[in-house]
């Protein structure tokens, strides 16, 4: 008999709609299969078995089924405050901290009828590749155990790829998606600016951080994201003026079912760090993106490189500006700055104390030029790619890193490894524009390789049906890592 965890999590929903499958039954399912392999994976800090059985019967009972992911398992990232859950935002300086209230996201997920089994790995703050933590055991590749599963949301890539969660949100302020989508074979979706009102990036500072789904499939990730946006006259209900305002929310998922259209595609391997940072793409990751242009010009599509203009200043502005983010994190359990910050600092790691203090020694004169730069390459790159209906690049440089090859004491080695690690996902963050990572290619060890594809503003749309086509030949969303048995 098929287990619930390798039907789709769109053939799940469907099961659960026509009621041969329980919300009660599937809950316990997935929380069956994290008491057996959490141990391992990592993935979850925390895991909330009795709310999630609870909340299940309370949806089984009184959710109407027309809600959009009813009944459907998923876990919050531990970024998020949920009402009651410990929620250590990755820190030591967290670790008891039990909100009263929940943020907007979790709340537009129980609105859409979703039950949450507790709470990802992420490291401290979100603000790394990697998903390495001084609170907890370091999350794992579920396709190799050795390996990180990449960051921000490395835990909810792991627990999708193990088979843990049918799909995960996550989010993304310099590829804290599809890092990890990447990483572990799966799909990664990071939005346009603005497109999920509940974490849009609009009020951010450089409009970097959204919140994007994290699947096995196309279609998997589309589900997840329409869910995620949220209904009209719902708990969130301003779209920001990305879209008209006639224009219906929900529709992704008909686009990554259908998967039509013939588009013209750009191929960039350029990178904006390469004039701060050395950029090597691993061989086999050129490899696989060649192998991702075959098959787009086999699909009917037209493709030719493409360009980016020179941004010499683009490295330290971004820094400039993630140092000036890091400087906000307020510390302490109760959310708010302590009297003696240098107390507070011992409570963080390496990494964290140098962007924050770093963050507060710079002037307002300095924030504001970084802030006009990355601006003006924003403006640049929509240019550069003005002529393309998508763009194809790596998603990461160099295949998963070992557990540890992040340096743990010196914070500008590591944040230098993690620019070299994944040189082609931030500048869509600056950008504003929406991107997809999925599988194409495994390399010589066995390790799954993806690529990005960059859409227009507001273009999730042709994104989803371009991936979709190129999932349909390559059949990557029926791969599962040697963990999922």
């Amino acid at each position: 008999m098929t287990a619930p965890h390798e039907f789709s999590a769109l053939d799940q929903y469907r099961l659960l709609q026509r009621g041969e499958l329980g919300v009660v039954e599937l809950t316990q399912h997935y929380l069956d299969r994290i008491e057996a392999r959490n141990g391992e994976l990592g993935a979850f800090f925390t895991v909330t078995a009795e709310r999630a059985l609870e909340r299940a019967r309370h949806v089984e009972s009184h959710i109407p089924r027309s809600t959009r992911l009813w009944g459907m398992p998923f876990a919050d990232k531990d970024l998020w405050r949920r009402e009651g859950v410990r929620t250590t935002f990755g820190s030591r300086a967290f670790a008891d901290y039990v909100p009263e209230t929940s943020d907007e996201l979790p709340r537009v997920l129980d609105e859409a009828g979703g039950v949450s089994l507790g709470k990802t790995a992420t490291p401290e703050f979100g603000m790394t590749s990697h998903s390495e933590t001084a609170l907890a055991p370091a999350a794992r590749n579920p396709w190799n155990l050795d390996l990180g599963p990449g960051g921000s949301s490395g835990g909810a890539a792991a627990a999708v790829s193990a088979g843990l969660l049918p799909f995960a949100p996550g989010s993304d302020g310099g590829g804290s998606i599809r890092i990890p989508a990447a990483a572990c074979g799966l799909v990664g979706i990071k939005p346009s600016r603005g497109r999920v009102p509940a974490l849009s990036g609009i009020d951010a500072l450089g409009g970097l951080p959204v919140a994007g789904p994290i699947a096995r499939s196309i279609a998997d990730a589309a589900f997840l994201l329409d869910g995620m946006i949220g209904r009209r006259g719902s708990l969130i209900d301003d779209h920001f003026a990305l879209r008209a305002p006639s224009e219906d929310d929900g529709d992704f998922l008909g686009y990554a079912i259908r998967g039509e259209g013939r588009f013209q595609i750009g191929v960039c391997v350029d990178s904006p760090w390469s004039t701060s940072h050395e950029i090597v793409v691993d061989p086999e990751i050129t490899a696989v993106l060649e192998d991702a242009v075959t098959l787009i010009s086999e699909l009917g599509h037209g493709i030719e490189e493409v360009d980016l203009a020179p941004a010499p200043a683009y490295g330290a502005a971004f820094t400039t500006v993630w140092q000036a983010g890091a400087a906000q994190i307020r510390l302490g359990s109760d959310a708010t700055v302590r009297a003696s910050d240098a107390d507070a600092d011992g409570d963080v790691e390496p990494l964290t104390r140098w962007l924050r203090r770093r963050g507060r020694e710079l002037s307002a004169v300095q924030l504001a030029e970084a802030l006009a730069e990355l601006s003006r390459f924003e403006r640049r790159v929509i240019g550069d790619f003005s002529g393309f209906d998508a763009i194809l690049t790596p998603t990461l440089a160099l295949l998963p890193r070992p557990i540890g090859w992040y340096d743990a004491v010196d914070p500008e080695s590591n944040f230098a490894q993690q620019v070299e690690y994944s040189p082609f996902t931030s500048y869509v963050n600056a950008s504003g524009l929406p991107a997809v990572s999925l599988p194409v290619g495994m390399s010589s060890g066995g390790l799954p390789i993806g690529v990005q594809l960059i859409g227009r503003p507001g273009g999730e749309g042709i994104l989803l049906a371009l991936a979709r086509q190129m999932e349909r030949r390559l059949r990557w969303d029926v791969r599962h890592p040697p963990t999922w048995e």
